[in-house]
């Protein structure tokens, strides 16, 4: 069958039971807590993802049992009850020969996962339909990830994934309100930038539906965010919500919970124990770190240093931007679905924070957008990527993006595309590491704007990266190095795992950046003759 002709108009997302939203601190307690510290799996994120052998509820009161016991053994215990996750490493390996686009086109059904397949009792929530998942460790939906895997999608004409991406992040807003960082009860308490606006333009544009069919989720998202915005007073927050001195009210990325994040609950434990703050506050910017979708970066820390992380101090660029154009899209589709006065509601809330990140969050000294600390009443000083989100959206003025274009020039340009910041601290989203992600948001603000020399300039010099280390290595991965030694492009490093081959939104960026530049040399690049 011709997967296009899977396309339907909009899919259903029915026969999907109710989620069993314990997660496993919530659900194993003791016993969660003791398999973490102790490091019975080498990456945190395994234990919870493992899927239970028999009821949860049994196999806590063994461990309850049995652990006082003189021959017992933690490890034993946790593989006979628990099956451990599959990490699909060896899938990634293209066909010796096989050109870039092509071991594109093939990933796309080794990172599709299917809803019969998830496990009870698990930590996986169920969804509706197939989904594609980044890759490695990553074996579950993420929520800005597939924004930038579905512009791939769209490009290698695989419609039947994108109805189904339509239909699960419809159900998630439906079902939980918002759309987690991804589809694990461990990530419930937070979401990612908020970029279901932008997917629904992506929807429209390629057939699953009008975008006005997305009203009601659109808005339900919204009212995630700003939840609490209207009894704050200035100079108060309430999660996700900053009242400024002036009343102007911005957003912040947030976390529910103030404690371990559950899938790496080791290492940020052993974070907090080297700062001087209350564990619970550590936790809690932690968390909101890992909303951002940043984690980690010196973005949110003071001299580089995670322990000294302070997520929920900053008015951030790139989500106030995010944010602004959801506004603006609910207006006009509200207006188009004979919804007048919550139009002119959105286009007045949207006008505001248009104005408000001008006066706040645009740095005339800097020539840039820059992140705000609302708490020290400081912008921040450091130059970081999303400073491009502005001119993705439309929001910046000509002049601002002339700036805006000029640092990122100055600041961020690297041999190997556009770097997140200017500062190597051993994080992930920091230098030398570079993201296919903050590559396509710079490439295309760039382009509204008529930037079009550096737009090019980055999409080439990124498309020379991908295709040098897939020549080389034959798979595309996370993150790239982007001081290019002499040997060929590398993956990036740093953080708190293992740098993860797959990759669902570096897949997604390069295969459309390729559709737009049939003759960049990247087009010919070629798997290694033995993988």
């Amino acid at each position: 069958m011709n997967k296009q002709s899977l396309a339907s108009p909009r899919i259903k997302p029915a026969g999907v039971a109710p989620a069993d939203t314990l997660t496993p601190a919530d659900r194993y307690q003791e016993l969660f807590v003791d398999v973490q510290m102790h490091r019975v799996f080498a990456d945190s994120k395994t234990f919870v993802d493992c899927a239970p052998k028999g009821e949860p509820e049994r196999i806590l009161a063994l461990y309850r049992e049995q652990r006082g016991h003189s021959d017992f053994d933690l490890a034993t215990f946790v593989h006979a009850h628990f099956d451990a996750p599959v990490v699909h490493g060896s899938h990634y390996v293209s066909v010796p020969g096989q050109p870039l686009c092509e071991h594109i086109d093939s990933l796309w059904d080794v990172l599709t996962r299917r809803p019969d397949l998830h496990p009870p009792k698990s930590s996986l929530l169920p969804l509706p339909n197939c989904y594609v998942v980044p890759g490695g460790r990553f074996s579950e939906l993420y929520y800005w990830d597939s924004y930038f895997t579905m512009l791939g999608l769209a490009e290698s004409g695989r419609h039947d994934l994108l109805h189904c991406m339509a239909s699960n992040f419809a159900y998630l807003i439906d079902a939980y309100g918002h759309i987690p960082n991804g589809n694990r009860t461990y990530y419930l308490s937070r979401s990612q930038p908020p970029v279901f606006a932008l997917m629904v333009g992506l929807f429209e544009q390629h057939g699953v539906d009008e975008a006005v069919a997305w009203l009601p989720q659109l808005c339900k998202e919204y009212d995630f965010w700003m939840d609490g915005a209207e009894a704050l007073r200035p100079n108060d927050a309430h999660r996700h919500c900053v009242k400024l001195d002036d009343g102007s009210v911005l957003n912040r990325y947030w976390d529910d919970r103030d404690t371990p994040r559950e899938e790496s609950h080791l290492e940020d434990v052993l974070t907090a124990r080297r700062s001087t703050r209350p564990s619970t506050e550590v936790y809690r910017n932690l968390r909101a770190g890992a909303a951002s979708g940043w984690d980690f970066s010196s973005r949110w820390c003071d001299e580089g240093k995670l322990e000294t992380i302070r997520t929920t101090a900053i008015l951030p660029v790139d989500l106030n931007a995010f944010l602004y154009y959801l506004e603006w899209q609910i207006a006009e589709l509200s207006r188009a679905d004979g919804q007048h006065k919550q139009a002119d509601a959105f286009e007045l809330r949207a006008q505001r924070r248009r104005e408000a990140i001008h006066r706040v969050l645009w740095n005339e000294a800097a020539g840039c957008f820059l992140d705000y600390d609302w708490q020290r009443r400081a912008p921040r000083d450091a130059i970081n990527a999303a400073a491009s989100v502005p001119l993705y959206v439309g929001l910046a003025s000509h002049d601002q993006a002339v700036h805006v274009a000029e640092a990122l020039r100055t600041h961020l340009m690297e041999e190997g595309g556009l770097g997140a910041t200017a500062f190597k601290t051993g994080q992930q989203w920091d230098k030398p590491n570079g993201w296919a992600p903050l590559q396509r948001l710079a490439i295309c603000g760039l382009r509204r704007y008529g930037m079009h020399e550096l737009a090019e300039e980055i999409a080439h010099r990124w498309l020379q990266t991908v295709g040098s280390l897939y020549e080389r290595e034959s798979k595309l991965v996370e993150k790239y190095v982007l001081m290019v030694p002499p040997g060929g492009a590398v993956g990036g490093g740093g953080g708190e795992y293992p740098l993860q081959d797959g990759f669902g939104w570096t897949n997604g960026v390069t295969r459309l950046l390729l559709h737009e530049k049939p003759d960049h040399p990247a087009n010919e690049a070629c798997a290694a003759a033995t993988a």
